[in-house]
């Protein structure tokens, strides 16, 4: 068969995964969010006691295919979708006179 001797890192590889990342990229950029875990608990365990404490940082960004990227985002409507009707159900239940009609 022809495929079989390409590489793993070529352009017919590239385009089936839908990125350019090999495993070692993905590994690297785990390790590099595991450091900025581990240096901000570093600084927040010896922060002076009247400063708030640092949040984590944002993760190193990664590709994701099409596929995921709609999951993630459905994953996120509906949850706000739940947070909003929470919120609506709690202000009708301590407010009626605030409740939405209909």
């Amino acid at each position: 068969m022809l495929v079989e001797g390409l590489p793993p890192n070529g352009a017919l590889a590239r385009r089936a995964a839908g990125h350019h990342w090999q495993h070692s990229d993905f590994m690297l950029a785990d390790l590099v969010d595991a450091m900025a875990r581990l240096i901000t608990d570093f600084r927040n365990a010896n922060r002076a006691e009247k400063t708030a404490p640092a949040p984590y940082p944002e993760p190193v960004w990664r590709p994701e295919s099409a596929k995921a990227k709609k999951k993630r985002q459905k994953k996120a409507r509906r949850e706000a979708a739940e947070a909003r009707s929470g919120y609506l159900r709690i202000v009708a239940q301590v407010t009626p006179q605030y409740a939405e009609k209909g």
